[in-house]
């Protein structure tokens, strides 16, 4: 066989029959991780700020995060119309009389209701903005691994047909009707039996995973070992994440199934081509759009941060330029 199966012990819930899952857990080793490799930091600039200032700094980042994340999923990714019928929803844990938690949660709208909170608390305790800043994103990409295997563990957000050896069958995908030719070959290529069968499950990109490494451990080995060690200015380290994960997110976009609805909102390439397979790499999927303007983003910011920099320098050896230009003439003088 050339896939694998997914794993038949692995359950969302971490005891079954409680409402306690694996991608919350996830979500608590990865706020622990950041504010861990934050606090570092702080210690090794020797950065005078007590503890608390710490906690409450990673506290409405995090605030900000999961609001940002929450009504970006609800608003933006959600084509049912619900939440915009029933706004009160986007925040109610419950459905049919039943606990089923905040289901759906926006990367993007994540970073946007991060950086508010973070921005805010800054501005209030007068803190730099940009220091603190770089050092967030410099802690947060280690954390963001753990975030994608909780969704791993969740059998969700997985990739398009593949007949890759990695592709994973994963229990909750779309069933593809054996009739169909392209499901012959596919199932043929890969050594799946289907005989007998009117519906298969096809094996899977395991997207989840590969955005755990990319996005997550490389991107975090770059920026803390050496964009941090060598960073010019402060705010590069922001710039560099954003231009990192946008790169990292927009090829792993091509191997991922894009949201329900939400197929391709820009295609320069083959038209009405079905989500769950890679038809083209000019079609371009809304996470791809984000990815995108998000590096756009960080490109701007380093470039501007880089001007404003190099003026500031010039502004601070003026004064020298200025004694020189006088010592010169005493001399002239003196002769």
């Amino acid at each position: 066989m050339l896939y694998i199966n997914f794993p038949t012990w692995l359950k969302p819930e971490i005891i079954p029959g409680l409402p306690v899952r694996w991608y919350g857990l996830m979500y608590l080793v990865a706020f622990a991780i950041t504010f861990y490799l934050f606090k570092h930091q702080v210690k090794e600039r020797k950065i005078d700020v007590i503890e608390d200032d710490i906690v409450n700094f990673i506290f409405w980042t995090i605030v900000g995060l999961l609001i940002g994340a929450r009504v970006f999923a609800a608003l933006v990714y959600d084509t049912t119309g619900l939440y915009l019928s029933k706004p009160w929803l986007i925040f109610w844990p419950f459905m049919n009389g039943r606990f089923v938690g905040l289901q759906g949660m926006s990367y993007h709208g994540g970073v946007i209701g991060a950086i508010i909170g973070y921005v805010t608390y800054c501005k209030v305790k007068k803190f730099d903005v940009l220091l603190w800043g770089d050092m967030l994103t410099a802690a947060i990409p280690i954390g963001y691994t753990f975030g994608r295997l909780g969704n791993f563990i969740n059998g969700e957000l997985y990739g398009r047909v593949t007949t890759s050896p990695f592709g994973i069958v994963f229990p909750y995908a779309q069933k593809f009707s054996t009739s169909l030719e392209w499901v012959q070959d596919t199932a043929n290529s890969i050594g799946m039996e289907i005989s007998g069968l009117s519906a298969v499950n096809l094996p899977r990109h395991p997207s989840q995973l590969y955005e755990a490494f990319f996005e997550g451990i490389v991107l975090w080995l770059i920026l803390w070992f050496i964009v941090r060690k060598k960073k010019p200015f402060n705010g590069f380290i922001i710039g560099s994440y954003m231009i990192g994960y946008g790169i990292f997110r927009f090829f792993i976009e091509y191997l991922r199934e894009p949201d329900l609805g939400m197929d391709f909102p820009l295609q320069f390439g083959a038209e009405n081509g079905p989500n769950y397979l890679l038809t083209s790499f000019l079609n371009f999927s809304t996470g791809q759009i984000l990815c995108f303007l998000m590096i756009a983003g960080g490109l701007i910011l380093i470039i501007v941060l880089f001007v404003r920099n190099k003026k500031q320098e010039l502004i601070e050896k003026q004064p020298i330029n200025r004694e020189r230009k006088d010592m010169r003439k005493l001399r002239k003088k003196i002769k």
